[in-house]
């Protein structure tokens, strides 16, 4: 399935979201994801996509553009900031916090980002850190 396949993927979980501030997490592992950015945001959400569907996660991984490729996913929700600049990942995070509250009252956001984890707190939204997260999945 390709990105934007949201209503499909809400029937198969057992409850919660996880939302995946995507460059937080790539940018945790020191393994030379900045030489192929593009790349490695297609690993992670593969990896990410094989766990979720493995584990019946719901989980959205929130870029900071639109991919240039369309990116094939079965588990996985991917969406970006509909703005630019720094982190603008975070501001569609925080825009869109408050919706899926509304959805499922579960939601944990994924990020290491200190100031996007307060805000998120601060909103009713749960946090993990992305070395957690990488080490669950």
């Amino acid at each position: 399935m390709l990105f934007g396949h949201r209503a499909s993927l809400r029937r198969r979980y057992k409850g919660g979201v996880r939302v995946v501030d995507a460059m937080n997490v790539v940018g945790s592992r020191p393994d030379g994801w900045w030489r192929d950015r593009e790349g490695a945001l297609e690993r992670l959400i593969a990896e990410v996509d094989r766990w979720a569907e493995g584990a019946g996660e719901r989980v959205v991984v929130v870029l900071e553009k639109q991919p240039r490729r369309p990116l094939e996913t079965e588990a996985v929700e991917v969406a970006w900031a509909t703005r630019r600049g720094r982190n603008a990942a975070d501001g569609e995070i925080v825009q869109r916090l408050p919706q899926w509250l509304a959805e499922d009252s579960d939601v944990t956001v994924v990020t290491s980002d200190r100031d996007l984890a307060e805000r998120v707190r601060s909103l009713g939204g749960a946090v993990e850190g992305a070395g957690g997260f990488l080490r669950l999945i």
